[in-house]
């Protein structure tokens, strides 16, 4: 399947074997998701040469060239291997259904998929949706939910501005992407039923030639080290020997922690690394078991 006005970037594919190999990455042309798509290359020590990003940049430190592309277009082009991966939200990637494999979970650019209703109304659970009206730019993964719950309504597939479609009696509810919910609340709307959680994933091609998965293999290593990193916390701390025991139980750390004697006897240091999903359970417990001056250091880069 080709687009119309697309004959620029399948020249990349054709032409890509008279030049040095090169991975092409698929971004979002523009919004939160293409900025935090961009920094995350840049951490991961590839540099573009193009800040124009009027259709594509390429890497001056990797062999990597990116296509800029609106976001719902992305898993088709990878499915047709003008690009060889794209960063996507996941919601586009299962509505899109396209045969591309997902290769790797970024966090960020969370959000979540649900029905809202206008505020004025009660609901009671999801057999309340049965006949309604629901207005989305997401009508497979809708009718997925909607199935899975025998539920029968009338989808109404728009392509934008879909949380006015109550107020203008074109639908009883909506069924969009939330973050924060402030645009739902400014719309009258409130959030009853959430179909799915999504984040920003790396999509693959599924023929990808072996010189193509060798780059995708270097690049997902330098990402997941710079995710690893983000997620985690170094953390330095002074443990009295008695509780030495409990407290490396409590910060296991890689493998193992860091201990070393301390100048006044009955001390050690500890150094570890924490998770940032468990961080302030893990160090209110370590205040409880004794540790003193504990310091806690961002991680620039966690080679896993």
């Amino acid at each position: 399947m080709r687009f119309a006005g697309t004959a620029d970037l399948f020249s990349f594919k054709e032409t890509s074997s008279m030049t040095m190999e090169k991975i092409r990455i698929a971004i979002q042309k523009s919004g939160r998701l293409s900025e935090k798509s961009l920094e995350l290359l840049k951490e991961a020590g590839i540099t573009l040469n193009n800040g124009s990003r009027k259709l594509r940049s390429v890497a001056r430190s990797f062999p990597l060239e990116v296509i800029y592309l609106r976001d719902d277009d992305i898993p088709q082009y990878v499915e047709d291997g003008v690009a060889h991966i794209g960063i996507v939200g996941e919601n586009e990637y299962v509505e899109k259904g396209c045969a591309v494999d997902l290769v790797e979970r970024l966090g960020f650019s969370r959000c979540r998929l649900s029905v809202a209703i206008p505020k004025s109304m009660d609901y009671r659970g999801t057999e309340d949706l049965q006949g309604m009206r629901i207005a989305t730019s997401y009508p497979v993964i809708l009718n997925n939910f909607l199935g899975e719950r025998g539920i029968r309504a009338d989808v109404h597939v728009l392509s934008g501005s879909v949380e006015l479609a109550p107020s203008i009696g074109v639908a009883d509810a909506i069924f969009d992407i939330v973050s924060s919910g402030s645009t739902l609340i400014s719309n009258g709307l409130k959030e009853v039923e959430t179909a799915m959680e999504s984040e920003a994933v790396i999509i693959a091609g599924r023929n990808l030639d072996t010189g193509i998965q060798q780059l995708l293999g270097n690049l997902l290593f330098r990402v997941r080290s710079v995710l690893a990193a983000s997620n985690n916390k170094y953390i330095l701390l002074n443990a009295p020997n008695e509780k030495l025991q409990e407290i490396i139980g409590v910060i296991p750390g890689m493998k193992s922690p860091t201990v070393m004697p301390l100048a006044e006897e009955g001390w050690s240091s500890v150094h570890s690394v924490l998770s940032e999903k468990t961080f302030w359970e893990v160090i209110d417990r370590l205040k409880e078991l004794g540790a003193q001056g504990i310091l806690v250091i961002p991680i620039e880069k966690m080679i896993v």
